[in-house]
């Protein structure tokens, strides 16, 4: 069976691994480790299992609640596994070395890892709708390369990826605040990975906790959260020569 485990605020993260796993064609177990922690079970892999494990970039790292969740949350021995760093075009830089470490540390086999592009969670125009038409073929391909080598189990070397450890220092990104469009649902404070929106006050955030993961803004009916114009016309400028040119997906098998 394919275990498909994402770690995806804003839907991106599992478009990808979406399309990879439809590339394999088998049987298929979703789990999401971006959800409230009361919805979280351990899940334990046997070892004729196969798992992609996606999870976005934050600053060139895997999210460290994503890392948490993973060696918590999922039990493995042996068992075949790509992971997936999924950027919004910009660069991955440590996080495929930090996912493929993270998996190897809990037991896995890590026999492929990829760097996939998807819409940027925040400035949504760097990397619009992807994965495309396009991104999505591509995936499915990379899908068929790695069931093949899933078949021989050989372990993909550490080497073979980009990166450096130690990793990058990580950066508190911005936290998303309700607008006067807010109509007190509560679906974001239901839906905050971490509970950092009471349900009490849906217009407060608890910064301590937040991971700028951008969940409420995207599960928004009224789009009515945001990080304020200001903020990400900064976060836009920064980035903008990064993200100017269309990144490309990679495989490493």
């Amino acid at each position: 069976m394919i275990k498909q485990i994402t770690f995806s605020p804003t839907g991106g993260t599992k478009k990808v691994a979406d399309a990879l796993t439809s590339g394999i064609n088998k049987e298929i177990e979703y789990i999401e480790l971006c959800a409230p922690s009361s919805e979280i079970a351990t899940t334990t892999l046997d070892k004729d299992d196969v798992a992609i494990i996606a999870a976005p970039v934050y600053g060139g790292r895997i999210p460290a609640l994503a890392v948490e969740r993973l060696k918590n949350t999922i039990k493995a021995d042996g068992t075949k596994c790509a992971v997936v760093a999924v950027y919004g075009n910009r660069a991955y830089d440590d996080a495929l070395l930090e996912l493929y470490k993270t998996c190897s540390e809990i037991g896995f086999n890590v026999i492929a890892a990829v760097g996939a592009v998807a819409e940027h969670s925040i400035v949504r125009k760097y990397g619009a709708n992807r994965p495309d038409a396009d991104d999505i073929n591509e995936l499915m391909a990379f899908g068929e390369r790695i069931k093949d080598a899933a078949a021989t189990g050989k372990t993909l070397a550490e080497s073979a990826l980009n990166g450096k450890f130690p990793y990058k220092k990580t950066m508190a990104g911005p936290t998303p605040t309700a607008s006067k469009k807010c109509t007190g649902c509560g679906l974001c404070a239901k839906q905050c990975p971490v509970g950092a929106i009471p349900l009490t006050d849906l217009r407060k955030v608890n910064k301590d906790i937040c991971i700028s993961c951008m969940r409420c803004i995207s599960i928004c009916p009224n789009e009515a959260r945001s990080v304020g114009k200001i903020m990400h016309t900064l976060i836009a400028l920064a980035i903008r020569n990064g993200c100017a040119e269309r990144k490309k997906n990679e495989l490493f098998i």
